[in-house]
């Protein structure tokens, strides 16, 4: 039985054109305290909103944690999951069809922090009624709106 602290951590992107503007959400849960956190970029898309959210998320941890991480992104959950991302780390970031996979900065950075931490990552339905869901998905078109969106610096238009 694992005595680090156990954490849930909600997740999500949004994007407003896809690549367009976009922002992330997240909450974090930990023995009934909640701390939330959104950022809106220029231009990015929803893929890369959705991975940064469950980065942001692991990097506001102080010490190793058991985390359960909730996200409604398929694209996130099923590439780690299924070991999508290893396999294409360990095939230099190529897929199996030899085209290059997308998002490597962003999955480089989460790799590095499910080294640190225990993480299981699950799915939830979107726009289905889960209220810490809901509420990301608040945070991150929230995110969207506010002046002084920042700079996706890993985003470029071939992705």
């Amino acid at each position: 039985m694992s005595n680090l602290k156990k954490v849930q951590i909600y997740t999500d992107g949004a994007c407003s054109g896809n690549p367009g503007k976009g922002g992330y959400g997240v909450i974090l849960n930990f023995n009934g305290i909640t701390k939330e956190i959104s950022e809106g970029f220029i231009n990015t898309t929803n893929n890369r909103m959705e991975i940064l959210a469950a980065i942001k998320g692991l990097e506001a941890l102080k010490e190793k944690c058991s985390v359960t991480l909730y996200s409604d992104s398929k694209y996130l959950v099923d590439s780690i999951n299924l070991g999508w991302v290893k396999k294409w780390k360990n095939n230099n970031w190529k897929k199996s069809g030899k085209e290059k996979a997308k998002n490597i900065d962003l999955f480089s950075r989460l790799l590095e922090l499910l080294d640190i931490h225990e993480v299981e990552f699950v799915w939830v339905k979107g726009h289905a009624g889960h209220i810490e869901n809901e509420r990301c998905d608040d945070l991150a078109t929230s995110a969207i709106l506010k002046d002084n969106l920042l700079v996706d610096e890993g985003f470029t238009l071939e992705e």
